[in-house]
C-alpha cells in the first residue's frame, strides 16, 4: 500500500450529528451497565434477607460482578485493538442479557453470585469498549463536550436505578427479581442501535492472542481479590489460606509479567507504562476506585438500616451525590473542550473528593439529611471532575493503535481498586457492626446477626433492638469513609505530577490513518483499515 492509498483510506472527521447517532447505541449500552449496579443497590438488603444470605453474601453479590469486570477488562481492551469493536460491544451486551436473566430467576445466593459474574464479564466489555469507541471517533479536544453527555446518561442511570429498584421492592406484585429483568430490553435495544448506527474501520491483520498471559492475569488478579473478599470473615488475615491466596496470586502475576514482556501481542503491553501520563493516571484510577467504590457502595445499606428508610426513599437520598457528579462532569467537559486546559480539573477533583470523604467520615445514625446531602454533593463534584478526565489525559497521550490498551488499563485498575475497596471495607463494616452489637448486647448480639454477620431485617426488630442496630451501622459506615479518605489523598498526589499536554484535534481513526501513512513513508508495512459495518 502506498502513502497515497493510506491517505485515501483515512476516515474523514465526523460531524456532530454522525457522532451523536453513533453514540446512541453506546449510551444505551452504558445505561444498561450502570443500571445493573444501581437498580440492585437499594434492593440488596431485601434480596439478601429473602435468600437467607449473610453480610459476606451481601459483599459478594457486589464484589463478584466487580471481580469479573476487573479481570476481563484488559482482555476486552486488547481485543478492541485487534477485532471489530462493534461486534465485541454486541457480544458483551449479549453476555449481560444472559447474566440478567439468570439473576432474575435465582433461587439461592450461589446462582445469584454466578449470574453477577456473567453480568460483570459483559459490563467489562461495555466499560472498556465504550470509551475506546468514543476516542476512535471523537478528537480529545472535542471529547469533553460528549463526555458530558455520557455524564448525563451516567447520572440518569444512577438516579433512576435506585428509584426503580426501590419501587420494585416496595411493590408486592413486582418484587426484586424485576431489578434484573428490567435491563434486558435496554440491552437488546443497544444491540440493535449499534448495528444500525455504529460504523468503524477494523484492522485486518494476522493476530496472536496471548492466551497464557490472559489466563495468568485473570487467575492472579482473581486470587488476590478473593483473598480480600474472604480474609477477616471466612478465615483470619494471618492464616494458611491467606498465604496460599496471596502467595499464589503474586506468583501468577509475576509469571504474567514475564510472559507479557516476551509475547508479540501482550494483553497488557508493559511498554505502555513508560509513558508517564499513563502510569500516573493508572495509579490515580486505582486509588479512586478504592476510595469511591469502596466508600459509596454501602451507602444504600446505611440509608435503609442506620437511618431506617424504605428502599424508595433510600434511592431519593442518593440524588445529591449524583447531581453533584452530573453538574461537575458536564460543566468541566464543556470548559475543557472550549479551552483545551484539563489538569486544573483533575487537581480540583482530587481535593474535593478527599474533602467529601473526610466529611462523610463524621456521619452517624443521627446525622441530618441536610448535612448528609451537602457531604454527598461535595463527593459527587470531586468524582465528576476526576474520573472521566483521567481517561481523557491518558487517551490524549498515546498512539492511536494503543487507545484500547491504554483505556482498558485505566478501567482495569479502577475496577480492581473498586473491588479491593468493596471487599476490604465490607469486611471492616461487618466486623465493626459485630463489635458494636457485642458491646451493646453481649451474646444476645447473635440474635440480631452480630456474630454471624447476617444482614438484619429491620421490619422484624423491636424498637430497642432497632436503635442498637441503627447505631452500629451508622458508626461502621463512617469508619469506611475514614479508611477511604487517605486513598483519595494519594490519588490527588498522583494527579499533581501529571504533565499537562495540549489536547489533540484529530480522532483515533484519523490518527490511526496518519500513523499508517507514516509507517509507509518509513518503509514499514502497516495494516489497512477496512470498513466493517
Amino acid at each position: 500500500m502506498t502513502a497515497t492509498e493510506a491517505s485515501d483510506q483515512a476516515p474523514t472527521s465526523m460531524n456532530n450529528r454522525q457522532i451523536l447517532q453513533a453514540m446512541s447505541g453506546l449510551m444505551a449500552g452504558m445505561f444498561v451497565a450502570i443500571l445493573a449496579g444501581t437498580v440492585v443497590a437499594n434492593a440488596l438488603p431485601r434480596i439478601i434477607a429473602d435468600l437467607g444470605g449473610s453480610q459476606s453474601a451481601y459483599t459478594w453479590v457486589v464484589t463478584s460482578e466487580l471481580l469479573a469486570m476487573t479481570a476481563t477488562v484488559p482482555l476486552w481492551g486488547k481485543l478492541s485493538d485487534l477485532y471489530n469493536k462493534k461486534l465485541l460491544l454486541q457480544l458483551s451486551l449479549g453476555m449481560f442479557v444472559v447474566g440478567s436473566l439468570l439473576a432474575g430467576f435465582s433461587q439461592g445466593i450461589e446462582l445469584l453470585i454466578f449470574s453477577r459474574v456473567m453480568q460483570g464479564i459483559g459490563a467489562g466489555g461495555l466499560t472498556a469498549l465504550a470509551q475506546v469507541v468514543m476516542a476512535a471517533i471523537i478528537p480529545p479536544r472535542r471529547l469533553g463536550k460528549y463526555a458530558g453527555i455520557f455524564g448525563a446518561v451516567f447520572a440518569v442511570g444512577t438516579v433512576a436505578g435506585p428509584l426503580v429498584g426501590g419501587v420494585m421492592v416496595d411493590t408486592s406484585w413486582l418484587g426484586w427479581r424485576w431489578c434484573f429483568f428490567i435491563g434486558v430490553p435496554f440491552a437488546l435495544l443497544a444491540i440493535a442501535l449499534l448495528q444500525r448506527t455504529l460504523h468503524l474501520p477494523t484492522v485486518r491483520r494476522d493476530v496472536k492472542i496471548d492466551y497464557l498471559g490472559a489466563f495468568l492475569i485473570v487467575a492472579g488478579v482473581s486470587a488476590i481479590l478473593i483473598w480480600t473478599s474472604l480474609a477477616g470473615n471466612q478465615f483470619d488475615w494471618a492464616s494458611w489460606q491467606t498465604a496460599v491466596l496471596t502467595g499464589g496470586g503474586a506468583l501468577l502475576l509475576v509469571a504474567a509479567v514475564s510472559v507479557e514482556a516476551r509475547v508479540p501481542e501482550p494483553i497488557i503491553p508493559l511498554d505502555i507504562f513508560r509513558n508517564r501520563t499513563v502510569t500516573l493516571t493508572t495509579i490515580a484510577s486505582l486509588l479512586v476506585g478504592v476510595a469511591m467504590f469502596g466508600g459509596t457502595v454501602f451507602l444504600s445499606q446505611y440509608f435503609q438500616i442506620a437511618l431506617g428508610k424504605s428502599p424508595t426513599v433510600a434511592g431519593l437520598m442518593g440524588l445529591p451525590m449524583i447531581l453533584g457528579l452530573l453538574v461537575a462532569s458536564t460543566i468541566a467537559g464543556q470548559i475543557i473542550s472550549a479551552t483545551g486546559k484539563w489538569k486544573i480539573y483533575l487537581v480540583a477533583g482530587g481535593v474535593i473528593m478527599t474533602a467529601g470523604l473526610a466529611l462523610l467520615a463524621t456521619i452517624d445514625a443521627n446525622t441530618g439529611f441536610g448535612l448528609l446531602s451537602l457531604y454527598m454533593a461535595i463527593l459527587g463534584i470531586g468524582v465528576g471532575l476526576l474520573m472521566q478526565n483521567l481517561v481523557l489525559a491518558a487517551q490524549n497521550d498515546v498512539p492511536a493503535a494503543e487507545l484500547g490498551a491504554a483505556t482498558s488499563v485505566l478501567s482495569f485498575f479502577r475496577s480492581m481498586g473498586g473491588t479491593i475497596g468493596t471487599s476490604v471495607l465490607g469486611a471492616i463494616l461487618a466486623n465493626r457492626v459485630a463489635s458494636e452489637m457485642a458491646k451493646s448486647l453481649g451474646t444476645e448480639g447473635e440474635a440480631a446477626g452480630g456474630s454471624s454477620h447476617a444482614v438484619p431485617d429491620m421490619t422484624t426488630l423491636p424498637a430497642p433492638m432497632r436503635e442498637i442496630v441503627e447505631n452500629a451501622y451508622g458508626l461502621a459506615t463512617a469508619e469506611l469513609f475514614l479508611v477511604a479518605t487517605p486513598f483519595a489523598a494519594l490519588a490527588l498526589l498522583a494527579v499533581v505530577f501529571i504533565k499537562e499536554k495540549p489536547l489533540k484535534t484529530t480522532s483515533g481513526m484519523e490518527r490511526l490513518a496518519e500513523e499508517a501513512k507514516q509507517a509507509v513513508a518509513d518503509g514499514d508495512k502497516p495494516s489497512s483499515p477496512t470498513p466493517v459495518s
